[in-house]
């Protein structure tokens, strides 16, 4: 079993910032690559950033220049810093872990969501 928690979302104004973390747990034998995604009510999942192990990034046109994705691999954990926020920020945000179990079993795995909120 692999368990992923986010954490550090909140309220916030426009122009703010936040720091969202999501460590991964569980018989992790390798991580090809960690990612965010977010989720508005009422529209579809999408990318926000990912991160491979070996440190390359993607991220969606219309958060790049403004969030930056990092990771601690000893850790097992993915960071999402995210400056300058907008109103259109809001939704919930997923941590998603590509992973590998059993050294030949491959499985996407998700966290349970954390709330971002950019109001005034």
């Amino acid at each position: 079993q692999v368990q992923l928690v986010e954490s550090g979302g909140g309220l916030v104004q426009p122009g703010g910032s936040l720091r969202l973390s999501c460590a991964a747990s569980g018989s992790i034998f390798g991580i090809n690559a960690m990612g965010w995604y977010r989720q508005a009510p009422g529209k579809q999942r999408d990318l926000v950033a990912t991160i491979t192990n070996g440190g390359t990034t993607t991220y969606a046109d219309s958060v790049r220049g403004r969030f930056t994705i990092s990771r601690d691999n000893a850790k097992n954990t993915v960071y999402l810093e995210m400056n300058s926020l907008k109103p259109e920020d809001t939704a919930v945000y997923f941590c998603n872990a590509d992973v590998w179990v059993l050294r030949t079993l491959r499985i996407n795995d998700w966290g349970q969501g954390t709330q971002v909120t950019v109001s005034s």
